[in-house]
């Protein structure tokens, strides 16, 4: 019999939620549940209008809609994090993870609207458990949450909703339903606090490292936005649209971000940044280690296009080729997290704002690299980069990054979580760098068995868990910040069970299966 995989996702996903559930017990828990069904049986309308190409916008193809495990990871996040902050007592933090919570149900159910409005006949059952699940979500918000935080969350939605239509307009067959959900969903997060913080100036508090990631990410935002519409009335390959591009990123850059960025730190952002890498010999030690392999990196994308040039022109990259960036991000990553993580959090932001700035150049054809990029990274694409954009190497930074941006420190003492929590930082290695990677290395070259209703094999997720399970031992040895007291069998149900969203689901895996790891991990 045929396995749907649908049905396997949405059972390791409800496993996550129950898991969740179990540990909390309060009106949110019960609350995501609720939000699991009605995502579970409207998972399947959207599924149909991808199908019938009923759907308005175009969404990536060769996959399902990926509704159940994106709306969940904003509402299980918030969750997790309100109990570690409840527990340190940073009353503050606590009622931030109440609006995450919120915010992540409340753009569920409006993707939920969205296909219940464009299905016809209009699904009866289907409304009712929509109805039910919203009916119980609002009811726990109005006893939750203050005014201003229900304000908050209208707003984050409103900014959803405008940068929805932009982004889906703009780059069709870039993501599936789920995926736009929770990209979007995020930045219009990120924006919201950015701008509520820029008003309320004397409120604003703590560490200046935490401020670059919203300024990046809004400045990319404007960035790509703004020329987006313009090279749709003026052509973008001559040097004339390249020298203003370049000029405009220039006036972005130093003209708006870094005077907006100084408003947070109280320093002009480049004078703290020389003096926060200088502080000390290990981190232009680290800094010196981090360029040698992002040449590594240069030199194994331009040996891979001098092999296509001198053989067939059809040659593409292997997934064991394409892997090999995964190890070399789990180098850079784990020094860092081990010596400095102030450092790597910087570090992996700047890294973000040129990653994203050399996309834009290549999606433009901004000279004098547009053309070069388009040539060369042409030979990495898989079935998943099916639109406009090549995000495969952004995914992968996102799903090394994201456990250490989403770090709760404020309600860590120390900055070190006890048990399981410990190995939260190390979340995205272990699931991006060590399991996915051995799990498609594995299962390409010697898997056999298939797992039902899918082409991944179990002995690639058998060594997948087997090799997280030996990078947490490695991780004992050589941290020894990390105190996993007697947790160690959760950390390996925690790594199995997102071992088996890995081999069920279609979306992008870079960046869902980090952010399950991170919640089971923080538990």
């Amino acid at each position: 019999m045929q396995i749907n995989p649908v049905y396997v996702e949405s059972s390791v996903v409800l496993a996550v939620v129950l898991c969740v559930h179990m540990a909390l017990w309060n009106q949110h828990s019960w609350c995501s549940i609720a939000l699991f069904i009605q995502a579970f049986y409207l998972q399947h309308k959207w599924d149909r209008l991808l199908r019938s190409g009923g759907a308005v916008f175009q969404f990536r193809p060769s996959a399902n809609s990926g509704i159940v495990p994106a709306s969940m990871v904003m509402p299980l996040l918030g969750l997790v994090l309100r109990e570690k902050c409840s527990a340190s007592g940073n009353v503050y933090f606590e009622r931030f993870s109440m609006v995450v919570t919120i915010t992540g149900m409340m753009l569920a159910l409006f993707l939920s609207l969205i296909a219940l409005g464009i299905t016809r006949p209009v699904p009866t059952n289907t409304c009712v458990i929509a109805g039910m699940a919203g009916s119980a979500i609002l009811y726990t918000t109005k006893q939750t949450l203050t005014v201003s935080e229900v304000i908050e969350v209208l707003e984050v939605l409103l900014i959803f909703v405008y940068l929805s239509l932009i982004v889906l307009y703009l780059l069709p067959r870039c993501f599936t339903p789920g995926e736009a959900l929770l990209i979007v969903g995020g930045i219009s997060f990120i924006v919201n606090q950015l701008i509520k913080r820029s008003l309320n100036l004397a409120e604003v508090k703590g560490d200046p490292v935490n401020y670059f990631l919203p300024v990046v990410v809004v400045g990319s935002l404007l960035l790509g936005v703004f020329f987006a519409l313009l090279f749709c009335f003026m052509e973008s390959e001559t040097w004339v649209s390249s020298l203003f591009f370049h000029m405009m990123t220039a006036v972005l850059g130093l003209g708006i971000l870094m005077p907006w960025l100084s408003l947070f730190i109280g320093r002009h952002p480049i004078m703290w940044l020389l003096d926060f890498v200088t502080l000390n010999d290990r981190r232009l030690c680290l800094l010196g280690y981090w360029v040698f392999l992002a040449v590594v990196a240069t030199c194994v994308v331009l040996h891979q296009n001098y092999q296509r040039q001198s053989g067939s022109k059809k040659h593409q990259a292997s997934t064991v080729v394409r892997k090999y960036f995964h190890l070399i991000v789990v180098a850079t990553y784990v020094p860092g997290l081990i010596y400095d993580r102030q450092l790597l959090h910087v570090a992996s932001v700047g890294c973000l704002a040129v990653f994203l700035f050399l996309e834009y150049s290549r999606y433009f054809r901004i000279k004098p690299l547009g053309q070069l990029l388009r040539q060369v990274l042409t030979l990495f694409l898989d079935e998943r980069d099916s639109g406009p954009l090549i995000l495969t190497h952004v995914y992968l930074l996102l799903g090394m990054s994201l456990p250490i941006w989403l770090f709760p420190s404020p309600c860590a003492p120390k900055g070190i979580l006890p048990g399981a929590g410990g190995l939260v930082p190390y979340a995205g290695v272990l699931a991006v760098g060590v399991g996915d990677t051995v799990a498609s290395v594995f299962g390409s070259t010697m898997g056999e068995i298939r797992w039902p209703g899918t082409k991944k094999t179990m002995e690639g997720t058998a060594t997948s868990v087997f090799a997280q399970i030996i990078a947490v031992a490695m991780f004992l040895i050589f941290d020894g910040s990390i105190n996993l007291n007697s947790t160690y069998s959760w950390i390996v149900g925690s790594i199995t069970l997102v071992a088996m969203l890995e081999a069920y689901t279609s979306q992008i895996d870079n960046l869902l299966l980090p952010l399950y790891l991170f919640i089971l991990l923080l538990l």
